[in-house]
């Protein structure tokens, strides 16, 4: 499925489509969210930077411009809507496509995280915990829950979740920040937690705290602590919140009680991995000059605030994914299978952690997906896949036994060629961009 740019915001702004990305532009797809109904949804952005444009330029085949897009795909891959948010109100930018106002974010990579609640309403999210309600058909912003830019200090605090991923029973599996993680004084990712009522518009649930990245952050005050995240009944705050944390954990997993070789760690985006058991990737610090070898774990958290073990079979350095920060994993909850997908293999686990696969990509029957991000496994089991480049969605079934990966990826890959080629020819892109004009386009 090509991720599109709609033809009236090429044409406005005199997109060159042959131009490099390294002169000052690009398109990155984010997310990817699956409705109950099969209808899918990605979440991406295209931003200009434009050499000798000022601040207050306004002719838009000049002008900066960076836009948060979402498009909706029928089961089949027909494209039904595209939807254009303009960037944050501090970039002086027109409002053709989108107000800032109420646009998807503080600047051009706010929205990183999309899913579809059990109603069909659309969730975008990103850090310091913003969260974007869209109706399914993309017309409308129905709710904000968010930080004001004075951060911690002014304005009304209303905020929910930086992830969230759904479980089979429609219950929300979230992460939220906390200010004063390794010392930092922004909100930062550091609780991983679960609701029990449905989020919508007009009501924002409680969410019951499962587990702590770093277990005493810094720098907390009381009027840093949430009413809408407990644990234990009470508000997570300082010392208060599930023990061991997830380095404390894992430094006694390793036998070594060394903390501190975590320290600067990250939390990224929960899995559900069925409706009582969730896996949770924790990464260490990154550095300028190389972080392969570092370490990393994912750890299996249950819904009673339990970690219960983690996932096994991969090599700090051979296996690493900070080669290209392929930090992604991705859970197939009809199957109790977990799925994560870097440079140097894509690897599957079952539900105890026992590793059961690696695809090598190294072997040319597998080379190809060294271009591809993980994005999603959808509720019908399939893995979502995003080609950096080319700008496509690939949908890979996912096999009841695991000794059959091997073959699938295959015969997937094979077909990827085969679609690609019919795509070609229908639509014409330019350098692997896929113009569409006929798809509504929605500003919010």
């Amino acid at each position: 499925m090509p991720i599109p740019l709609p033809s009236a915001l090429v044409d406005h702004h005199a997109i060159d489509l042959e131009r490099k990305y390294s002169d000052g532009w690009g398109l990155t797809v984010n997310d990817v969210a699956t409705a109950p109904s099969g209808e899918f949804y990605a979440l991406y952005n295209v931003y200009r930077h434009t050499d000798g444009a000022t601040d207050d330029e306004v002719d838009p085949a000049k002008a900066p411009f960076g836009y948060s897009l979402v498009t909706r795909y029928a089961p089949d891959g027909t494209l039904l809507a595209t939807a254009v948010s303009g960037q944050s109100e501090d970039v002086d930018q027109d409002t053709v496509f989108g107000g800032s106002t109420t646009g998807l974010g503080e600047d051009l990579w706010w929205a990183k995280g999309l899913c579809v609640l059990p109603d069909g309403t659309l969730a975008a999210t990103g850090p310091e915990d913003h969260t974007h309600l869209i109706t399914a058909d993309l017309t409308a912003v129905t709710a904000h829950h968010g930080i004001p830019d004075s951060g911690r200090d002014d304005g009304v605090r209303d905020p929910f979740a930086a992830w969230i991923s759904t479980t089979p029973a429609g219950r929300l599996l979230c992460t939220t920040g906390e200010y004063g993680v390794h010392d930092y004084g922004n909100l930062l990712d550091n609780i991983v937690a679960i609701t029990d009522q449905p989020l919508t518009p007009a009501s924002q649930p409680t969410l019951r705290a499962l587990a702590s990245l770093v277990a005493e952050p810094a720098l907390h005050t009381d009027g840093d602590l949430r009413s809408d995240v407990l644990f234990d009944g009470k508000p997570v705050g300082m010392d208060h919140r599930p023990r061991p944390s997830l380095i404390e954990y894992l430094a006694e997993a390793e036998q070594t009680g060394r903390q501190w070789d975590w320290d600067g760690a990250s939390l990224g985006r929960p899995a559900v991995v069925r409706e009582d058991l969730f896996v949770v990737p924790v990464y260490g610090r990154t550095y300028r000059g190389g972080s392969r070898g570092q370490r990393f774990a994912f750890v299996l958290v249950d819904d009673k605030a339990e970690c219960v073990g983690r996932l096994g079979g991969m090599d700090p350095h051979r296996d690493s994914p900070f080669t290209g920060f392929c930090f992604e994993i991705a859970a197939d909850s009809a199957h109790e299978r977990i799925y994560h997908l870097n440079r140097y293999g894509l690897f599957a686990w079952t539900a105890t952690g026992f590793r059961a696969q690696r695809l090598d990509l190294e072997d040319q029957r597998y080379k190809p997906l060294t271009h591809f991000t993980l994005v999603d496994c959808t509720p019908a089991g399939e893995l979502v896949l995003a080609h950096r480049t080319q700008h496509l969605l690939l949908r890979i079934p996912c096999p009841a036994d695991l000794s059959d990966l091997g073959e699938v990826v295959e015969n997937a890959l094979r077909s990827y060629a085969k679609e690609r080629a019919t795509l070609k020819r229908q639509w014409q892109p330019t350098n692997w961009h896929w113009i569409d004009s006929t798809a509504p386009v929605h500003r919010l």
